[in-house]
């Protein structure tokens, strides 16, 4: 296309008008209504960028340009894939390694809406109508309000089991799989947490409706992985070039695995991990981390870890994945404790992050440093969920 032809290009088609702006490098959201047909002027391109204002009119499409040569049957369509009512991309959210860095990003923005949206006195109603299921086989706080809260507050209504290994037809040896296709007759999306990884999987491959992960064992929990990159971007403000400590249950947690994969989608990104012997990472995350050209280093010293980094993220090692080996508990529990001698280490930009529930492992007295992010990270949980819950059920 040459580099200074002034063109104008009408699509001809009744019941809507859009515009848009879009380059080989930036996709931007598109205008709609009557600005559209205003706005029919010609604008000036080059090689990559180009302007085009749609009228959508019985199917007639017309081409006009500056020098009045005209194309009959000419079609361009708006290929953004996040325009306002597309089809989100994804049918549920699984795993971690569903996402691509557009989608991260396009994500984000939904959430920081999502942020107006929970800060206006006048309630969303956008989800009135739709039912969301919580299925928890085990014990949740955050995850399980915070989905709760996001499909209230957005006018959506909620139904819930708390302990469905105990108080649901599992524990008279319900099939996962049947348990789907019934609750699925009661509800819009079902919201799922798990003690078997694999499990969120298996539920999908039933359901004719969106499944959320809220974690499937020591297998991944990928909402808990957004809003943890969700909070270090709000936090240190940028993704890429960044240091960041995993410590803890490496070998248990399913948020640290979920969020390696995540952090594998951004550029100079290098992670440290800082476990005791019992629950070092795995190797598959290693591999994968490897794979994707991520630099990674396993270490004991946390001090020294906590100096370089920009995130340190703690997390608790998780008696319940021990079974009857409690000595092995024993020997992992305490052994790295965020305190202040590793806060006075830290960077003054860094932050501290953790999943949650905390035991002993980052002191009370963390609390007070304005540092200390895991507060703030678990409310980012409710703008994530919210915007998931907004974009599976209507779409961008």
């Amino acid at each position: 296309m040459p580099g200074h032809t002034q063109i104008v290009v009408q699509y001809l088609v009744i019941t809507m008008a859009t515009s848009c702006s879009f380059s080989a490098s930036n996709l931007t959201r598109p205008r709609t209504s009557l600005e559209a047909v205003n706005s029919l002027q010609a604008s000036s391109l080059n090689h990559s960028t180009f302007s085009l204002n749609p009228i959508k009119t019985l199917g007639v499409r017309r081409f006009s340009a500056w020098n009045k040569i005209r194309c009959c049957a000419v079609e361009l369509e708006n290929s953004r894939p996040f325009s306002a009512g597309k089809k989100f991309q994804l049918d549920d959210v699984i795993e971690a390694q569903q996402f691509d860095r557009d989608i991260l990003n396009a994500i984000f923005e939904v959430a920081q809406d999502m942020e107006r949206v929970e800060k206006n006195p006048l309630r969303s109603q956008i989800l009135k109508g739709y039912l969301m299921a919580t299925l928890f086989y085990e014990p949740s706080t955050r995850t399980r309000l915070s989905f709760e809260s996001a499909m209230k507050r957005l006018g959506g209504e909620v139904l819930t089991t708390e302990n469905a290994r105990e108080f649901s037809s599992a524990a008279k040896g319900e099939t996962l799989e049947d348990t789907i296709r019934t609750v699925e007759g009661y509800s819009d999306i079902i919201v799922m947490r798990h003690f078997e990884s694999g499990a969120a999987m298996r539920a999908a491959n039933t359901a004719g409706i969106p499944i959320i992960n809220a974690g499937d064992g020591p297998g991944q929990h990928p909402t808990q992985a957004l809003l943890d990159v969700y909070t270090i971007e709000r936090e240190v403000g940028k993704l890429d070039d960044i240091k960041v400590a995993l410590v803890g249950d490496l070998a248990n947690g399913r948020t640290v695995r979920s969020l390696a994969y995540l952090l594998a989608k951004y550029q100079d990104v290098k992670i440290y991990f800082v476990a005791p012997d019992v629950v070092k990472m795995k190797d598959d995350i290693k591999d994968y981390l490897t794979s994707k050209g991520v630099k990674w280093e396993e270490t004991s010293d946390l001090m020294e870890v906590a100096s370089k980094c920009d995130i340190v993220y703690q997390t608790r090692i998780q008696r319940e994945r021990f079974g009857e080996r409690i000595d092995l508990y024993e020997e992992a529990r305490g052994k790295y404790i965020v305190d202040k001698a590793v806060l006075d280490m830290m960077q003054k930009h860094a932050v501290v992050m953790h999943p949650l529930p905390r035991l002993d492992e980052i002191t009370v007295e963390v609390d007070a440093d304005p540092r200390a992010a895991y507060f703030r990270q678990a409310k980012n949980g409710l703008y994530i969920r919210m915007a998931l819950l907004k974009l599976l059920l209507l779409g961008w």
